[in-house]
């Protein structure tokens, strides 16, 4: 019990210290702290882009090889276009890229920030005036916010792309037509409402994994533990927020 309420504490202390500190960082003058953001931006955006593009393409092939098997019984294939784009524009396009940027820069969020703890690199920053939450975290949360939504839009276009792809090679369905009933079924909501749970799934996976990095305090072996401890952890908050986000959604 008293495990528990430590970590809930250091998690009120993170979330307060990242709502002084995020205004704080925009006045900044100190180039390292841009750099920072630079740094984490190139990390989790520029480093993911390969990984979201592959599993991108797969999910739309995968997408609408499912669709024309279950179509072609009602002479409906010309409709694959129509649930491949709905599906991944709302749904697998947002939730498989935060999936992936969790397992990859959150678990690298945790290691850097457990190392250091452990280590007493974190009192070190505090000793010569370095506030460690505006060092470290603020520039994650300020990259994960802004590539997440952009690896998203990316890994829809990709997502779409490849249902097209596969439906004009075996379905002979022309691009043009797959491009028009895309374009005449989507609406610029479904669009807007994949965005911000992006944004969501950002926020959420920067201040647990930051939070379980703060914690460790055990040895090397706690790096391992917290690191597991936060993508699964992330992982959970993301399912549940993707049935907020799709509930909301619906009811509005």
């Amino acid at each position: 019990m008293t495990r528990i309420r430590e970590e809930l504490h250091t998690l009120s202390w993170l979330i307060n210290c990242l709502l002084k500190s995020t205004p704080r960082l925009l006045t900044q003058k100190k180039r390292f702290y841009l750099w920072q953001v630079w740094r984490n931006m190139a990390q989790v955006g520029a480093g993911s882009i390969a990984i979201v593009t592959i599993i991108a393409f797969c999910v739309g092939v995968i997408l609408a090889l499912h669709a024309a098997n279950q179509l072609e019984r009602f002479g409906a294939t010309s409709y694959v276009a129509n649930l491949v784009g709905v599906i991944i524009i709302s749904e697998l396009g947002p939730l498989l890229t935060a999936v992936v940027i969790t397992g990859r820069s959150g678990a690298a969020f945790t290691a850097e920030i457990a190392t250091m703890q452990i280590s007493e690199e974190i009192d070190a920053l505090n000793v010569i005036g370095i506030d460690p939450v505006l060092f470290l975290v603020v520039p994650k949360l300020l990259a994960m916010i802004i590539m997440l939504p952009v690896l998203t839009v990316w890994a829809d276009f990709v997502g779409i792309n490849s249902g097209m792809l596969y439906s004009g090679t075996f379905l002979s369905i022309s691009y043009k037509t797959y491009f028009a009933q895309t374009a005449s079924f989507l609406r610029f909501s479904d669009l807007t409402a994949g965005l911000v749970k992006s944004l969501g799934f950002g926020l959420a996976i920067t201040i647990i994994c930051c939070w379980q990095g703060f914690l460790a305090k055990e040895g090397a072996a706690d790096v391992g533990r917290r690191t597991t401890k936060s993508v699964v952890q992330s992982i959970f908050i993301i399912i549940l927020l993707d049935l907020y986000f799709t509930t909301l959604s619906y009811a509005f």
